[in-house]
């Protein structure tokens, strides 16, 4: 309502300039236009729940939503299945070790060969060419690596006997012994863990930030993360009712990648839809600007108009001049800054509570079953928050978005630093702390899925190309896995200062509640700079929208 009226007050003192004539001709058209009839309150209610507006917005949305749910379908799938594998067969303690020393300079390869691959390939190519990859790994793991698993890797023993230690031997070198006798599930972690990252933040949202506007944006991304918060659901329950019921672990491989190769073709599918869809809009709306500059008179032919701006050539950086660029902008190092919050703070007690789940689920088959339960729980939750907190960033301002997360992080994080500090003696207090780390996890991660995604990726729609394609990719990448691997590299320096992590839990916490407050810091001070750049960027859209219309005036006389 409050852009109609901006809309008539512009469209009223338009007519006054061109004269008291048009100005009481305007006056008599409003007088006698007969006033708007109220929304109904059903229409009200699905403006409220769905506000997607026209049959064109609702393509765009549902065509670019499915990406995502394909996405997430397939990182829900392998993510379960990559914590199953390592940690029934390492070790919870194996992560911290492979997230330092595997995944760590996979990404950092990745994030060289993408900058090099961003520079050289359209946009259409990169992403095909990023993306599939990935399932052909899943699907050669599965038919060709897993099944010959115990011919291509060493017997724990010989592993032991190469390192020089015993088989009761605990710390540094034990996990080393028991990941390389099975580096092949070692292997699909850190492979599962790089396409974690380049699937939502360089796939998803790169193409999401291409073709959707800001003010889309506010509407949309909550309502991505919905439509995507149904993606655990189904994976989660395809686990527990399906795969998990198989007869050995074997089969239960074999149809999780069968669903997984699913998501990947389907993902595939729909971004094809998607970018034919944008390009038939993009060629009708060339045609009909085209159309409309074209009707003039035949006496004299129009003057020709300003040339438009060519597009410039993407400039070519090496990763050193990358990141002087990131650390150059203010606003790059605040988007940074939250995601390796994140990473460094949910790192800290996603490895104590997958101890926990190990002492309690031994079992492959039962882990994964827990696993896929608590995957459609964390989609249910965030389906629901969702739903009735699709207006905060719309209502509240991107701001309170995004300091959502942190606060939630850190009003659970005090429950189960006590069960931790408690002790795990006893059926009773292992289950109890089972139980609050559950639940301490669920939330963090709905309300990360719920508004730190979408208030995140909204954050790069101000900026310009190259910080979009280059930056953004090093932040989702290389960021985020400085953050998970920093937090598991924090976590063996206080192994080795305490012995274990359940001594180390005071630390813990402490540097936990330290990451958290920088973090809601930071958010705040990037919520300004992002309103601040929202607003220039609709001015200069406001000015460009009256030089062209000036410009048709002109061609009209």
């Amino acid at each position: 309502r409050s852009s109609a009226s901006s809309a008539a007050t512009a469209t009223a003192a338009m007519s006054s300039a061109r004269g008291g004539s048009s100005t009481a001709a305007a006056a008599d058209v409003a007088t006698a236009a007969p006033a708007a009839p109220e929304m109904s309150s059903l229409a009200r209610f699905r403006r409220t729940v769905f506000p997607i507006y026209g049959r064109e917005e609702a393509k765009k949305f549902f065509l670019v939503g499915s990406i995502k749910f394909f996405v997430i379908m397939a990182l829900t799938l392998t993510r379960d299945l990559k914590d199953t594998m390592l940690v029934t067969q390492c070790g919870a303690e194996a992560i911290s070790f492979l997230k330092i020393y595997g995944v760590l300079p996979a990404a950092t390869g990745f994030i060289a060969l993408y900058s090099k691959m961003a520079s050289v390939l359209d946009k259409k190519t990169l992403f095909y060419t990023t993306c599939i990859p990935f399932f052909v790994f899943f699907l050669l793991f599965d038919r060709i690596i897993y099944p010959n698993a115990s011919s291509i890797q060493p017997t724990l023993e010989l592993a032991q006997s190469a390192l020089g230690i015993d088989a009761a031997a605990t710390g540094f070198l034990s996990v080393l012994a028991r990941i390389a006798s099975n580096w092949t599930s070692a292997l699909y972690y850190i492979i599962a863990e790089l396409y974690s990252s380049v699937s939502v933040g360089v796939l998803f949202w790169q193409f999401a930030n291409d073709v959707v506007e800001v003010d889309q944006a506010k509407r949309f991304y909550p309502l991505f993360a919905q439509m995507s918060g149904l993606a655990p659901i189904l994976a989660g329950q395809y686990a527990v009712r399906y795969a998990s019921r198989a007869a050995d672990f074997r089969t239960s491989l074999t149809r999780l990648t069968a669903a997984t190769t699913f998501a990947g073709v389907m993902m595939c599918l729909f971004y094809s839809l998607s970018v034919a869809y944008m390009e038939r809009q993009q060629r009708a709306k060339e045609e009909a600007e085209a159309t409309s500059g074209g009707r003039g008179g035949d006496e004299k032919e129009a003057e020709p108009g300003p040339e438009p701006k060519k597009k410039g050539k993407k400039p070519k950086m090496s990763m050193t001049e990358s990141a002087r660029f990131l650390a150059s902008s203010q606003y790059m190092r605040l988007i940074a800054i939250l995601v390796l919050s994140y990473g460094l703070t949910v790192n800290m007690t996603d490895v104590l509570w997958k101890s926990i789940l190990k002492k309690r689920y031994p079992d492959p088959l039962d882990y994964q079953r827990f696993m896929g339960n608590f995957s459609s729980v964390v989609g249910l939750s965030t389906c629901i928050v969702i739903f009735f907190g699709v207006h905060v960033i719309r209502l509240l301002g991107w701001r309170v978005g995004a300091l959502v997360t942190p606060v939630t992080m850190a009003t659970l994080g005090l429950p189960f630093f006590a069960c931790v500090l408690m002790g795990l003696d006893g059926p009773g207090r292992l289950g109890l702390a089972v139980a609050v780390g559950t639940v301490q996890t669920l939330l963090s991660k709905t309300a990360k899925y719920a508004l730190f995604d979408p208030t995140t990726q909204m954050a790069y729609i101000p900026l310009d190309e190259e910080s979009k394609v280059k930056g953004k990719a090093a932040i989702d990448v290389l960021g985020s896995r400085l953050g998970k691997s920093g937090g598991s590299l924090l976590q063996q320096f206080l192994v080795l200062a305490f012995g274990d992590m359940l001594s180390a839990a005071p630390a813990v916490a402490v540097l936990f509640y330290t990451l958290l407050f920088g973090w809601m810091n930071s958010a705040r001070r990037l919520g300004g700079l992002f309103e601040a750049r929202t607003e220039m960027a609709k001015a200069e859209g406001q000015e460009n929208k009256e030089q062209q219309q000036e410009e048709k005036r002109k061609k009209e006389l």
